[in-house]
């Protein structure tokens, strides 16, 4: 009689060995594979939160709202944002837009303008509605959008005032980051806040559009009104349209907003993932133990049943 090729502990005290099947072996590995792809983006987007976390804890914009360069720092967005003559395009062929606006003589320059000169930051963005909270920073290129959030240069700085209108925009279905991935899920009447060098500003949704590339009317400025727009693209690995989200700022900033804005950063959670990893691999541990079977040797070293 022949048996499938099996792996033998030692024999216990009374001669008897536990096999375990190869086929056991296998199906455990191959179960246990299945799960780490299965997890590896939660995993992946847990860690991204926190390195996230970590910088804007460590971003002194946004962890020392007291300093006194602030101030200076936001006169300095406002006489950008004066300055600006504002304007964005959402270019065809291309997964997110870019600015048009151009300040005139004597405006400050772009970059450094709310640069607190260590992590780049130049605001933070909180939507609870979708447990978001992200770093800001200066332009739109793929490497600032694999770190972050980008403010679309040539749209206002987010520092509030009538008149104007910030964009923001991000990546979505990233494999190792959530970014704006759940951006689709915010509904009008959600709030969010931008914490920009020691300011809380609130805004409430009052707009959510799916657009053409080429469709960039919601994204001037409006007379009279203060918008941030958050803009990303859809559908998942397509990215042929662009999500508009557009809200308007709320004024004064309601005491709930002010705390939660200037709060440490309570994201990424409890990982889950862990759990569930580790659920597995017990899981697989008492798979290969249940298929096992002791056995007896005999005194030739032949295994008996």
């Amino acid at each position: 009689m022949t048996h499938s090729p099996e792996r033998t502990r030692r024999p216990s005290a009374d001669g008897r060995r536990w096999r375990v099947p190869v086929f056991a072996l296998v199906i455990a590995l191959i179960a246990l594979t299945g799960l780490g792809i299965w997890t590896y983006p939660s995993a992946a987007a847990w860690f991204s939160q926190l390195d996230q976390s970590r910088i804007i804890g460590d971003s002194a914009s946004v962890a020392e709202p007291d300093r006194g360069e602030d101030a200076e720092q936001l006169e300095l967005a406002h006489e950008y944002n004066d300055a600006l003559q504002s304007g964005a395009q959402l270019e065809s062929n291309h997964r997110l837009p870019s600015g048009s606006g151009t300040a005139s003589n004597g405006a400050p320059a772009y970059d450094e303008v709310l640069d607190d000169g260590s992590t780049g930051v130049m605001t933070r963005l909180r939507i609870q509605s979708i447990k978001l909270d992200l770093p800001v920073y200066h332009g739109t290129s793929d490497e600032t959008l694999l770190k972050g959030l980008g403010h679309l240069e040539g749209t206002s700085l987010p520092v509030g005032g009538e008149d104007t209108h910030s964009v923001i925009t991000g990546h979505r279905g990233l494999a190792d980051a959530t970014m704006f991935t759940h951006l689709d899920k915010v509904t009008k009447g959600d709030m969010f806040t931008l914490t920009t060098f020691g300011q809380v500003l609130a805004y409430q949704v009052v707009r959510t559009q799916v657009v053409e590339p080429d469709e960039t009317e919601s994204l001037q400025p409006v007379i009279g009104k203060d918008l941030v727009t958050l803009v990303t693209c859809t559908p998942l690995g397509i990215n042929s349209q662009r999500i508009l989200i557009t809200a308007e700022r709320v004024f004064p900033t309601p005491a709930a907003d002010l705390e939660s804005g200037t709060a440490e950063p309570d994201l990424p959670g409890f990982p889950w993932w862990i759990v569930i990893m580790a659920a597995g691999l017990i899981a697989a541990g008492i798979y290969v133990w249940w298929s096992g079977r002791p056995v007896r040797l005999t005194s030739s070293g032949g295994a008996r049943h």
